[in-house]
């Protein structure tokens, strides 16, 4: 059976966050060493804190929160597209695509192979434009994952691209390592953790292989 491919980043102290977000902390509150019964650790982070799922309530005033998005969303058939244009998804790239409605979607750019070796946040991270963005939304699929910490740019197309998936229902995947797999079909799954009327959390996401 083809293995499962974990593709999201791990948690730990010092890695990348996004500016002016909580960095992710953690600190041991009993520990064995010290003679307690038991190793317990408080974790502090920002909800967009490394691998982790968007809410529509995280840029729609009045969207869904995170308890609230369709698990099948998460999980599922998925197709990893590859991206040759090394600023931007662009509409016009993703034209030659065939994306259909209802596909997942994650976009692998080189991002997976130059972004995730520094824990320094790289500005210049290639995101979806607003037009590629509204292009994806028209064509309804159900969901778009991205390889840096934001499907919009630092500089632009931020709060636009949000808002054209979000507003759309698209269901995003932020934050991914797509560094070990290639352009394909896979079956993929995504649990964020369940904050009640969160406008994000973590997520451990894995794909697999299909034929």
């Amino acid at each position: 059976m083809t293995e499962w491919i974990d593709i999201s980043v791990g948690l730990r102290e010092g890695m990348v966050h996004w500016p002016g977000n909580p960095p992710f902390l953690i600190e041991r509150v009993t520990d064995m060493s010290r003679g307690d019964s038991a190793n317990v650790s408080k974790l502090s982070m920002g909800s967009h804190t490394g691998t982790h799922v968007d809410a529509p309530v995280h840029f729609i005033p009045g969207g869904k929160s995170l308890d609230e998005i369709p698990v099948e969303a998460m999980i599922g058939p998925a197709r990893i597209i590859e991206i040759a244009n090394k600023e931007k998804i662009t509409q016009e790239e993703l034209e030659g695509c065939k994306i259909q409605g209802d596909e997942r979607i994650l976009f692998r750019t080189v991002n997976s192979l130059r972004a995730w070796n520094s824990d320094t946040f790289v500005e210049d991270f290639v995101f979806i434009s607003k037009e590629a963005a509204s292009y994806l939304a028209s064509l309804r699929v159900r969901t778009v994952g991205v390889d840096y910490l934001s499907v919009g740019g630092f500089k632009s197309d931020a709060v636009e691209t949000h808002r054209a998936l979000l507003g759309a229902g698209v269901c995003i995947i932020e934050g991914l390592d797509l560094s070990r797999v290639i352009a394909g079909s896979y079956e993929l799954i995504c649990l964020p953790i369940k904050v009640v009327g969160g406008d994000g959390a973590p997520a451990r996401v894995l794909v697999r292989r299909l034929g």
